[in-house]
């Protein structure tokens, strides 16, 4: 991590390859999002570090990210955890000029990466978080997942109030392993969807699965294969969660229908691409995968491509 701790507030000095408003557009498409707030430009973001919660924001200043502390800074250490965790919240660990360099020679992707240079995948650093969203997300539109996951967070998650507004955690899995299915599916959380919830909150309680696990494994397949190990989880959950929380830039969720509307646009077809096809496309897309598609991703949030 490159930053400078001014004592009162810290700067992020990212790497050459990122634009923030282009990571701000990702951040903002949703108004149902409850784990940040963006205003005028400013992202507001509550994090949980070790038992305090410390709020911060987030702007562009100078080709920096200023990271200040609304309600004063917290401890040194404190302070390098937030900075660490939008760290690896922007994923800028990633050196993004070789999927630069192969993208310019890409007939889906040459375009993108010129039309949104900079950007960059906006990862749930938090394992428990990544796998019960992507749980959430399964099956269902965008705008009924992030309905789920405001009720979900409000029942369970903890908050702080700052000028007329509540900002939010996201619960943790020690408080999900207590639960019912009964507690989840109140919520209108699906019995099946419910039970997955809670079991990967009792594997990560008894610690049979966590993050550093997961890290260890040899590569990306080994992975892979044992998130999709745990009940609930199957291979797009797996991809979702080592593309947006384990930095996995291989995985590829190439059933995502997002992924295939992307294509479809970018492309002027006139149906989705088969995954026959798909595959085709993304031949050259070796070890950029998770790039490839977080900007196809991308390429859905503008009217005109």
């Amino acid at each position: 991590m490159n930053w400078i701790d001014h004592k009162s507030y810290i700067e992020i000095c990212p790497p050459q390859e990122f634009n923030f408003e282009e990571c701000l557009v990702f951040l903002g498409r949703a108004n149902h999002e409850i784990l940040h707030q963006i205003k005028e430009g400013v992202v507001y973001k509550l994090l949980k570090v070790n038992d305090s919660l410390v709020l911060f924001t987030l702007k562009n200043v100078d080709e920096s990210i200023k990271v200040e502390f609304p309600l004063g800074p917290p401890s040194i250490v404190e302070r390098k955890k937030v900075g660490e965790y939008v760290w690896e919240w922007f994923d800028l660990d990633q050196d993004l000029g070789e999927f630069y360099r192969l993208a310019s020679r890409d007939k889906v992707l040459k375009m993108l990466v010129q039309k949104y240079e900079g950007l960059r995948i906006m990862c749930i650093p938090d394992l428990f978080e990544a796998l019960v969203w992507a749980v959430m997300g399964q099956q269902i539109n965008l705008t009924f997942a992030y309905t789920l996951k405001k009720r979900f967070v409000e029942q369970f998650g903890e908050s702080i109030t700052f000028e007329g507004d509540e900002f939010w955690v996201f619960p943790s899995f020690e408080e999900i392993a207590t639960l019912s299915v009964e507690d989840l599916t109140k919520l209108q959380i699906s019995t099946r969807k419910a039970e997955y919830i809670i079991g990967i909150a009792k594997e990560m309680v008894t610690r049979k699965l966590s993050k550093e696990l997961l890290l260890q494994r040899e590569d990306y397949n080994e992975m892979k294969k044992s998130l999709m190990s745990i009940r609930g989880i199957g291979a797009w959950t797996a991809d979702y969660v080592l593309m947006k929380c384990l930095h996995e830039a291989t995985a590829f969720p190439i059933a995502d229908v997002g992924l295939h509307n992307g294509l479809k646009n970018v492309l002027g077809l006139e149906k989705k691409p088969s995954i026959e096809e798909i595959e085709g496309y993304a031949a050259g897309w070796k070890g950029w995968q998770a790039y490839a598609t977080f900007y196809l991703w991308r390429s859905l949030y503008d009217e005109n491509i």
